[in-house]
């Protein structure tokens, strides 16, 4: 019996695998085609949006700030919201955008919001270690001091960007004011997120009320496994994970609940 089950979950994750496989490559045929750098866009965009404010504000604010690189300082906190900024937006109308896809039995709604997000990740991903690298060898930025830690915050960053994905998925589905309303707020959760400044740069009672944000921990946990002792990063790993996990089971029954009402065109 338990062989019998194993075996029955193991061939249901090698066919829920080659779904999302499938589901990826009409995606990134979808919205890059094959022409010029085809699916190497998704590496691009962030670079190109982390390169520009990285430039901007090495111009308006010198070389360094309290003692770290501005251009290092930038780029590992605009890649991060980049994806958090495009993992959100690609998930409104997600399943509207794929409903003909739902007459397939092995194709789950979840498919398509872990798909879209899964796309954004690789891509930030490819452009945080490209960009890096190339630094690096112009001694704009430092080799981490603790690579393990900043794996883990992105992987918490990004835990809990998909949380976010899998609530706002159906509600756009249930509600078209959504869509309007998502570009603003990517913008307004700016200032929450770490991007312009480290927890330990702020008053105390700022700090803490700025620490209450999944994205702040998360944001101070890779800037801590990239310049170390360099300086000083207040964190709690619980955070990001308790709301991911909160987060994620509210988008899951919603999820639920709209794909009993979704019409299959």
């Amino acid at each position: 019996m338990a062989e019998d089950t194993l075996r029955r979950f193991r061939e249901g994750w090698r066919i829920q695998g080659r779904v999302i496989h499938a589901l990826m490559i009409r995606e990134l045929h979808t919205r890059f085609g094959r022409e010029n750098i085809g699916f190497l866009w998704i590496m691009v965009e962030p670079l190109l949006f982390a390169g520009l404010v990285a430039t901007i504000w090495r111009f308006m604010k010198g070389p360094e700030e309290h003692g770290i690189g501005i251009i290092a300082f930038v780029i590992t906190g605009y890649i991060p919201i980049t994806l958090f900024r495009h993992g959100v937006s690609r998930s409104v109308s997600v399943f509207i955008a794929n409903s003909s896809l739902m007459y397939h039995r092995q194709v789950k709604v979840l498919d398509f919001i872990f798909v879209r997000f899964l796309i954004e990740l690789i891509g930030s991903m490819m452009a945080y270690v490209f960009i890096a690298s190339i630094l690096v060898l112009f001694d704009e930025f430092p080799i981490p001091t603790n690579p393990g830690l900043l794996v883990g915050g992105f992987m918490l960053y990004a835990f809990f960007v998909l949380s976010l994905c899998f609530i706002v998925a159906p509600l756009s589905e249930m509600s078209e004011v959504l869509e309007k309303f998502i570009p603003v707020t990517t913008y307004v959760m700016i200032p929450f997120s770490g991007l312009f400044t480290m927890a330990s740069w702020l008053t105390p009672t700022m700090r803490e009320y700025l620490l209450w944000s999944p994205f702040v921990n998360a944001m101070e946990m890779m800037r801590k496994g990239i310049w170390g002792d360099q300086i000083t990063a207040y964190y709690n790993i619980w955070n990001p994970l308790g709301c991911s996990i909160v987060a994620t089971v509210i988008g899951l029954a919603l999820c639920r609940h709209v794909r009993r009402t979704l019409a299959v065109e």
